[in-house]
């Protein structure tokens, strides 16, 4: 192939060694374009010129197509930089614990955005969600050399942040457990100010508060420890799957009637089988952990916290439909839960319960870690697909669908964290079982993102069934006892709920009839404090950054959307609020009848339900 390099643009030293520690001796292949991309962004802060040329050569990928890649995801520089970068969130969950304010500060003694500090070699940059919704304002701290640091500090002050940016560390301090609650591990790095709160069983408690399921081992279990694990429970229901067989365990998940939870809804048993029973080999299989969805953190606690049981999950999964190699695509803001799972997946190898012969019973299957590098689009399922290929993060068309011509156009099973995290009580117990928890239309439990203006922001389960008022007391409430203003249901990509409709039931059916939907599982919570405007204002601004581009209705709409919130923030609304809300709904209708995918087609919800029924922008109530 005639690659047309970058005339003489060569990498230094550096580079060309952090390439091909990343790549080995893998095949020319460019799905490892994004692996050797961060290998490089990695060591020398940004992506040069020489470094593309040479991981071009590499993997036999013409320099157009991979700068075209490189330059699609937020956290790749293609221009050089500070080694030392603070990624400082400025979205919603952070807003209401002060982010603007820390950012604002931040400007005012260390300059603008992507200034280099005076006297330093780092620099910040405002990010959108980083997923610890429950302990901000947060920063993911990225610093580049030979031995590259990917930091997150919570809480975060100036003095945290550019601790973090020198190389010091914050650990979590230590704490007592309460007697009814079980504290998470704070962040990668904590200065200790805000942990993260779980729902622990209880002795006496209402059926829609169950005993932990998914959450049962989050702060018993060592996350680093296989054996510990197992002295847990870990590993029998791989066992009892390899006793019932692959069309057992595929019965069993179809009896659960477990519905997917990462905001589709879609009957996991339907997905399973129809890859099982696909003919085209081989099948591939992806956890998508890819959680970027503003609001949301529970997948990222699960992997923290308990990441041999999301390889157990992958492998019965695996074994029930003939895959024999997974992939985790995870966000790259995740770097503890980055570091766990790949101890765990080491750890696995080392025992053989994955690799060739798993468990001794002559079953193939292993798993590969890929991260993202900062695109919330990669979140939807064939974004994520050409992310893995090495190709620009941009949804496909559909149909065909996954489960026929998916990963390398093959059949794929892609289910998120918190779905497969439900396969082990599933096969352990059985699908009939499983499927008694909760609501006939929805069954199980269910992991709730409960942060904002709240006492106890953090994960919760509950079953199925549990009304959104209940679920904000069991978090302790509004904070200081204010009023409460709103709810924001599902993230950025869902509804503002008000006050009335605290009796809500949290389920599928139940969201749905009122004309909601528990999307990923977010409830943020606003008191009378907190300026909605200002929020509105954020959310269209984060659909409009992270709009791929691809398809018109989704480029221009999400554009002219923010436009509009714009000139209502501003108070000089084109006519009146009215007339800016009747635009609004044209823009929204064009975007969700035209756009390629859910992104465009979910940009408005929110934006809205904060003016028909809530009357943000002086809006007239619906």
């Amino acid at each position: 192939m005639d690659l047309h390099l970058i005339p003489s643009a060569v990498p230094s030293s550096e580079e060309r060694a952090a390439i091909d520690a990343a790549l080995g001796t893998c095949a020319a292949d460019r799905q490892w374009l994004l692996p050797a991309l961060h290998a490089a962004q990695e060591r020398a802060g940004w992506i040069s010129e020489g470094a593309l040329n040479y991981i071009c050569e590499r993997l036999s990928v013409p320099p157009a197509d991979a700068y075209g890649v490189a330059s699609f995801y937020a956290l790749f520089a293609m221009a050089k930089r500070p080694r030392a970068v603070a990624h400082v969130c400025d979205d919603i969950a952070c807003r209401v614990n002060g982010a603007e304010a820390l950012c604002g500060a931040l400007e005012a003694r260390l300059g603008k955005p992507g200034e280099p500090l005076p006297g330093a070699s780092a620099t910040w940059l405002r990010s959108p969600c980083q997923g610890h919704c429950e302990r901000g304002p947060v920063a993911l701290v990225q610093i580049a050399g030979p031995n590259p640091v990917n930091t997150t500090v919570t809480a975060a002050t100036i003095e945290s942040i550019l601790g973090s940016l020198a190389g010091s560390t914050f650990e979590p301090r230590a704490t007592s457990q309460p007697p009814s609650r079980v504290r998470a591990t704070a962040g990668q790095a904590n200065n200790g100010e805000g942990d993260s709160w779980i729902a622990a069983p209880q002795t006496t408690v209402p059926e829609w508060r169950p005993g932990l399921r998914l959450l049962r081992r989050v702060g018993v279990v060592d996350p680093a420890s296989l054996d510990d694990y197992r002295a847990h429970g870990g590993y029998a229901a791989l066992r009892r799957a390899l006793d019932v067989g692959p069309e057992g365990v595929l019965r069993e998940i179809t009896e659960s009637r477990l519905l997917g939870r990462g905001g589709a809804a879609f009957p996991t048993g339907r997905k399973w089988e129809a890859v099982a029973h696909a003919a085209v080999r081989p099948h591939y299989l992806i956890c998508n952990a890819d959680e970027s969805e503003p609001g949301t953190f529970k997948d990222r606690v699960l992997m923290e916290e308990d990441p041999f049981a999301l390889i157990e999950a992958m492998t019965i999964a695996g074994y029930a439909t003939g895959c024999e190699t997974g992939y985790v695509y995870i966000r790259a803001e995740y770097p503890r839960a980055t570091s766990r799972l790949a101890h765990a997946i080491e750890r696995a190898r080392l025992r053989g319960l994955l690799g060739d012969d798993v468990m001794g019973a002559g079953v193939r299957f292993d798993i590969q870690i890929r991260r993202g590098a900062g695109a919330y689009i990669c979140g939807e399922e064939t974004a994520l697909f050409n992310s893995i290929e090495g190709k620009r993060g941009e949804p496909r068309n559909k149909p065909p669908f996954p489960v026929q011509a998916g990963l390398f156009g093959k059949p794929t099973v892609i289910n998120s964290v918190e779905t497969l995290a439900n396969v082990l009580d599933i096969v352990s117990q059985g699908g009939p079982a499983f499927s008694r928890i909760g609501t006939a239309a929805s069954s199980g439990t269910k992991l709730f993102c409960v942060s904002g203006c709240v006492e106890r922001p953090g994960v919760y389960e509950v079953n199925f069934g549990a009304l959104l008022g209940d679920l904000i007391e069991f978090a302790g409430g509004v904070r200081g006892g204010r009023r409460l203003q709103a709810v924001l249901l599902g993230g950025a990509a869902g509804v503002f709920v008000t006050p009335d409709e605290l009796g809500m039931p949290l389920t599928f059916e139940g969201t749905r009839a009122q004309g909601a939907a528990l999307g990923s599982g977010v409830v943020m919570v606003f008191d009378d404090s907190i300026d909605l405007g200002d929020i509105v204002h954020r959310i269209a601004a984060f659909f409009r950054e992270e709009s791929c581009g691809q398809c018109v209705p989704c480029r221009v709409g999400t554009i002219r959307q923010e436009e509009l919130v714009h000139r209502l923030r501003a108070g000089a609304p084109m006519g009146s609020a009215a007339a800016e809300l009747a635009l609004l709904d044209d823009l929204a209708g064009a975007m969700r009848d035209a756009s390629i995918c859910g992104l465009g087609q979910t940009a408005s919800g929110a934006i809205q339900t904060a003016m028909r029924k809530l009357g943000v922008f002086g809006a007239t109530k619906s």
